[in-house]
């Protein structure tokens, strides 16, 4: 979970009233958080990670100023009027369609500022941003640079400029080559032919998203007005991430100012600080929480959480939802903040009403028992993941492709359907293991989709050693059967996986229910192994 650190006088003044530090300490854990660690003046905070407005102490500030009682209610920010434009092209569309951008006038750069903006800055990469995949900040000195700017997709050998921290031109494919954040956050762009870069009137390099700024605008100790460009794949996120910025700068005394977005056919206005509205049910909030409260007493506790209410009734309010709460998506969601503002020490215990008797599953014992099996065996348990793919499915181990569970929306080629066999996830393993010594032997009891698309349990392992042959995997078949006390067959097979000869099945009532042998040496070199390998 996100740690913020920060200076306990700093706070106070964001705070703009006097609180001792027991006080805060006391109080801020109240609001969905815990005290990672004090030391004298500096204090850490984890807060948890479905509230990334919580990620730096201004939004810390403007949160207990409301829970505190100082200021209750939603925070406004007075949003003024700019002349300045950013052209969208639709050359950006297929790698980062969304862009929003503000401008913040009247910053005093302290350090205090520049410690949190970064911190922020970083937070929201890895949180909301999902490391800079579905949103990334650029903050500039607006000072060098004018309006309008241009949003496109360019060839990443044909553009060049001086990226932060360094001081010679680079072209944008140079920077991901050679640069620390290019290295870092080259994967994101990866499989595009054009690269998304925002330009001013001039020409001169802003950003390019989500890599690295231009050191033309950076952000110096005496910058005054600040430039925040938003990109990414998720409309929803950068609007947010906009919004915690500037909702984060104003509290600092920044004056927010709004720009505008020109996207083809369409036009909008950035930030759009209003809020939303989401009607929640008096009878549903009092029957999740256990409580008997009115509309008046939700209304405060609500206050306490920085909404604003309207419109009230017997039966349901209206609640008005801060632009930079990313975290509302659900009626269910308020409801939460109506239990922090009552507070969970006014929550009555109480015993459970009626008893009743937990026991296993009636499978858990026969799976205990196999895991048990297959460790004294020598195998080491490893779990992957179910989804997979039609290439290593089938494909690889030879198969024809027969009726499974496909992903509609996949993210990708290796994530495109759910696995029928756990053999391919354990062939995986052993692959990305490549590197460790030999013999190398591991198992899974994990679920598969059959083509009736229900979920079942299967058992398999699988050995890679260069002494690894049928013989030695027909014991170990033997031993799982011998010691569940089932009575099984095991017959001659063929399977285009496995060398024809040495793979058999597995009978049980007339019907196959498994199979083991060597691995063909095709299905082998289509994992990129190189010895041996039995499976079962």
């Amino acid at each position: 979970m996100p740690v913020v650190t920060f200076d306990y006088e700093d706070f106070i003044s964001l705070l703009g009233k006097k609180l001792s530090k027991e006080k805060v300490l006391e109080k801020i854990p109240m609001i969905g958080a815990d005290i990672d660690r004090v030391e004298k003046n500096e204090l850490s905070i984890e807060f948890f990670p479905d509230r990334p407005d919580l990620a730096s102490v201004e939004g810390i500030a403007r949160a207990s100023r409301a829970f505190f009682g100082f200021e209750m209610g939603l925070k406004k920010y007075d949003v003024k009027k700019s002349d300045i434009e950013l052209v969208v092209e639709p050359s950006v569309k297929k790698v980062r369609p969304y862009v929003v951008t503000a401008l913040v006038k009247n910053v005093t750069m302290t350090d205090e500022l520049i410690k949190s903006l970064m911190d922020l800055q970083e937070k929201l990469h890895m949180g909301l941003g999902r490391n800079r995949k579905k949103i990334a900040i650029g903050v500039h000195n607006f000072e060098p640079v004018e309006s309008p700017f241009v949003y496109k997709g360019v060839d990443p050998n044909s553009v060049q400029f001086v990226p932060l921290n360094k001081i010679e031109s680079m072209t944008m494919t140079d920077i991901l080559k050679n640069h620390e954040k290019g290295v870092d956050y080259a994967h994101i762009l990866e499989g595009f032919d054009k690269h998304p870069i925002i330009f001013d009137k001039n020409n001169n390099v802003l950003s390019y998203p989500p890599i690295i700024n231009g050191s033309l605008t950076e952000v110096t100790p005496f910058s005054t007005e600040l430039f925040i460009d938003v990109t990414g794949t998720d409309r929803n996120a950068v609007n947010y991430a906009l919004n915690i910025v500037v909702s984060a700068l104003a509290e600092r005394g920044g004056e927010i100012y709004s720009t505008t977005v020109k996207d083809a056919d369409e036009t909008y206005i950035t930030p759009d600080l209003k809020p939303k509205e989401m009607s929640v049910s008096i009878d549903y909030a009092n029957k999740i929480l256990g409580t008997n409260l009115n509309s008046k007493e939700i209304d405060k506790y609500l206050a306490k959480m920085g909404y604003n209410t309207k419109n009230h009734s017997e039966k349901v309010v209206t609640v008005m939802i801060p632009a930079y709460r990313a975290d509302i998506l659900h009626e269910i969601d308020i409801i939460e903040d109506i239990a922090k503002g009552y507070g969970y020490e006014n929550f009555e215990s109480d015993f459970p009403t009626s008893l009743t008797f937990g026991k296993t599953l009636k499978e858990h014992n026969l799976h205990e028992a196999l895991r048990t099996i297959m460790i004294g065996l020598g195998f080491n348990e490893v779990t992957t993941f179910t989804i997979s793919n039609e290439a290593d499915e089938y494909k690889k181990i030879g198969l024809s492709e027969k009726k499974h569970a496909e992903i509609e929306n996949p993210i990708g080629e290796d994530f495109s359907c759910l696995r029928t066999g756990l053999i391919p996830s354990l062939l995986k393993i052993l692959n990305e293991n490549r590197h460790h010594p030999l013999p190398q032997q591991i198992f899974e009891l994990g679920i598969v989709v059959d083509d009736q698309f229900k979920n079942k349990y299967n058992l398999a392992f699988a050995k890679i050693d260069a002494k690894a042959n049928f013989t030695e995997c027909k014991s170990y078949a033997e031993s799982i059967i011998r010691d569940i006390g089932q009575d099984f067959k095991i017959k001659d097979c063929t399977h285009p996986g496995f060398i024809e000869g040495r793979c058999a099945t597995i009978v049980k009532d007339n019907k196959e229910i498994g199979l083991f042998g060597e691995l063909h040496p095709k299905t082998i070199a289509n994992f990129e192994l190189e010895y041996p390998i039995i499976a079962f």
